[in-house]
């Protein structure tokens, strides 16, 4: 007892002594007499008078707009996860995904070895007119030395941007190191939101979306017409991943499955007024068998089309819990380029539900949430996800034919397909993350691709064998981006990686239809999707 009072005796000496020096340091530090605070605006708010301050007074030399950035963000992540400030690069980037496109020459590269790559020539792009081909190692740029000037992706980013109808000229080094200069003008191009659509059974259409972009209904029609054309009764619609994008597009897709005047979803806000949102009589395919696929990453945008569908009876919903963002934003645009994304109201299913998770436990908690997910092993059993979703904790409603639906955690699938344990392995996330795929095509596959004159004939005839994997695993080991890798990972996910190894190849050669063509061959999910149309 004596001991345990010396002990709190000594910790309150310790305490006095330090606010003591602490209070004489104040006093040191005090020589300056306050500033007179009216002299910075008088009419700004306190957060604005800070910021005139720090530009004025701090110490040493800072970036105000990042300072800002970061300022107003942990502000608005105090209301809720998706309200975000966005500096300029970002918002530029979030605009021309949603917008559909950009102006510049239309490549898609990687850099290996301080070189530039070009690993996709986009369709109709000023690239693809001018010529450019895949695989193409660009060496110089407007007659100056380009490759190994200690490249960076915003290096690369700057140098190919640009305004329309402004020129650029790539150099090309030719396999007898001469070079080729192709002349390219910059202009508007487009990007589709729309990954693949082709017939995938007898009578079955198979499409993927991206993201709901502004494009995105009319690439997404094109589509179903030429489908249909090709006999197409039934569709798989792929919206894994898919982490959203407009609500116009959302509804306007959902409108092509309902009939006149069914309500589709509705929004509503402190400051917004509830709005509904009814489909047409305009719809192409109201009659045929459907069902949609999602998953943990389906979100917002994909989440309203799915919970419509599945509040109507009108599709079967495949796959794994979608991620549960039921908020709507509004992006306000500033004179310098940045932008506030700010949630202004919330958006319901026909039935009345929010799917939006909770974010009370705060913003960590908040995207831990799919980690936890992964943790409790509901990705992977279809008991462990009907015991951890909001089929317990949540708000019970019904589908127009009486079925349960849960509100408050996202959208719970009809038909629970488990994560392959491969894609979701450290291993190839790893090998995806660092561009490996990609760099090895590039590197050693290109030879291969010419044996094959078409698409068909390769996704037939060419298989992955022992060698070419055993090449691979080489390749990435002696990788500057990859650490020692262990034999267990190369023996679970040897099938995947062979697989993903010819999917990344036809992409590169083919472009992405035939990528997800091959890659869906043994795919879990579109395998479940096309049985329960049937």
């Amino acid at each position: 007892m004596k001991q345990t009072a010396g002990i709190i005796f000594r910790s309150m000496i310790l305490v006095l002594c330090g606010v003591a020096i602490g209070l004489l340091i104040n006093r040191r530090s005090a020589a300056l007499p306050p500033e007179d605070l009216t002299a910075y605006s008088p009419n700004s708010n306190k957060l604005d008078k800070v910021m005139q301050i720090v530009r004025k007074k701090y110490v040493d030399s800072i970036d105000v707009d990042s300072v800002e950035g970061v300022t107003i963000n942990n502000m608005l992540q105090k209301l809720d996860p998706h309200s975000v400030y966005l500096h300029q690069k970002q918002a530029q980037s979030l605009s021309e995904k949603l917008e559909g496109g950009f102006d510049g020459i239309g490549i898609e590269s990687q850099l290996l070895r301080d070189t530039l790559f070009v690993t996709q020539v986009l369709p109709n792009s000023p690239a693809a007119k001018a010529g450019l081909p895949n695989g193409a190692r660009v060496v110089t740029l407007n007659g100056k030395p380009f490759s190994g000037t200690h490249l960076t992706n915003d290096k690369v980013n700057d140098a190919f941007s640009g305004r329309s109808n402004t020129g650029v000229e790539v150099g090309i080094l030719n396999p007898d190191k001469t070079i080729k200069t192709y002349r390219v003008k910059r202009s508007r191009v487009s990007l589709s939101s729309l990954d693949a659509a082709y017939i995938t059974a007898p009578g079955t259409g198979y499409i993927k979306i991206s993201k709901f972009g502004s494009a995105t209904d009319v690439d997404f029609q094109s589509a179903l017409k030429r489908l249909k054309g090709k006999g197409m009764q039934k569709l798989v619609l792929d919206l894994r991943g898919n982490g959203g994008g407009y609500l116009n597009t959302a509804t306007t897709l959902a409108d092509e499955f309902l009939p006149k005047n069914k309500l589709i979803v509705y929004t509503q806000g402190q400051h917004e007024p509830r709005t509904d949102y009814f489909a047409s009589d305009s719809g192409e395919f109201e009659q045929g068998k459907l069902a949609v696929l999602i998953d943990e990453h389906s979100a917002s945008a994909s989440e309203i089309l799915a919970g419509a569908l599945q509040d109507l009876d009108r599709a079967i919903i495949v796959g794994r819990r979608s991620f549960g963002k039921g908020l709507v934003q509004e992006q306000f645009t500033f004179e310098d380029g940045t932008a506030l994304n700010l949630t202004v109201a919330r958006y319901f299913t026909p039935s009345g539900r929010s799917i939006q998770k909770s974010y009370k436990n705060g913003v960590d908690s908040y995207r831990n949430d799919l980690a936890d997910r992964l943790q409790k092993g509901e990705l992977y059993s279809a008991q462990n996800d009907l015991e951890d979703t909001t089929a317990n904790t949540g708000v019970t409603y019904h589908t127009t034919a009486g079925k349960k639906v849960y509100g408050g955690g996202g959208i719970t699938p009809d038909v629970f397909v488990p994560e392959d344990a491969a894609e979701n392995s450290r291993f190839i996330l790893s090998l995806v993350r660092n561009q490996i795929f990609s760099g090895y095509v590039v590197d050693n596959m290109q030879n291969i691709l010419k044996n094959y004159r078409t698409p068909d004939d390769f996704m037939r005839f060419y298989s992955v064998n022992d060698i070419e994997f055993n090449r691979f695993i080489n390749y990435a080991n002696n990788s500057e981006f990859i650490k020692e890798i262990d034999v267990r990972d190369v023996t679970a996910n040897k099938a995947y990686v062979k697989t993903f190894m010819k999917a990344q190849a036809a992409r590169f050669k083919w472009g992405n239809e035939w990528f997800y063509r091959i890659m869906n061959q043994n795919d879990a999910g579109v395998t479940k999707a096309v049985a329960a149309l049937n």
